[in-house]
């Protein structure tokens, strides 16, 4: 079985990780129509996000004839798409503008106890990412793909005190209620 899993990359890929508990959330699901000769054909298009609830998390779109078939795209996806996200404590490090597509997206940390203000797709991503205190705004357009990806791309960009303390070569501290509980 050794040798099996040697020989097969994709077998020895399978690890403790993948066994974990991951946060999946459908956010939207499209029902498109083709029309040909005898009727309407339907398709279904999933936005999923999933994530670890411990700062990484990513979002698939897939597409397919079944919902449930879609939605299993979606979610591939999604754990391929995967990104690492800096947090600071249990809200994030400094305030930021992010756009996609049409979607743009304000998130800025919040104290605790706050909670998360957002709806839909913002939620879903902060959720995924185990972000627990955070205030939003999505400003552009409403389109849950667009929002998604504005909020991902967001949280993407953030960067702790610690990591632009490293770059700068020098001490820099965000907002007091952004330190980490360590300290």
């Amino acid at each position: 079985m050794t040798e099996a899993k040697k020989n097969n990359p994709k077998v020895a890929e399978k690890n403790i990780s993948d066994e974990e508990e991951l946060f999946e959330k459908v956010v939207h699901v499209n029902r498109c129509a083709k029309v040909v000769k005898g009727g309407r054909r339907f398709s279904f298009a999933a936005l999923v996000v999933v994530g670890d609830q411990k700062g990484n998390v990513g979002f698939g779109y897939g597409k397919a004839q079944m919902v449930p078939d879609a939605i299993r795209k979606g979610t591939e996806q999604a754990k391929k798409s995967m990104i690492p996200v800096s947090l600071a404590g249990e809200t994030i490090p400094h305030p930021i503008l992010a756009n996609f597509d049409g979607g743009k997206v304000l998130l800025r940390p919040a104290r605790e106890g706050t909670g998360i203000i957002a709806g839909g797709g913002v939620r879903a991503v902060l959720e995924g990412a185990g972000i627990k205190n955070v205030l939003s705004k999505s400003l552009g357009s409403n389109n849950p793909l667009s929002v998604v990806g504005a909020t991902l791309k967001g949280l993407s960009g953030l960067r702790s005190a610690e990591e632009i303390s490293q770059i700068r070569g020098e001490r820099v501290s965000g907002p007091s209620f952004t330190a980490s509980v360590s300290s």
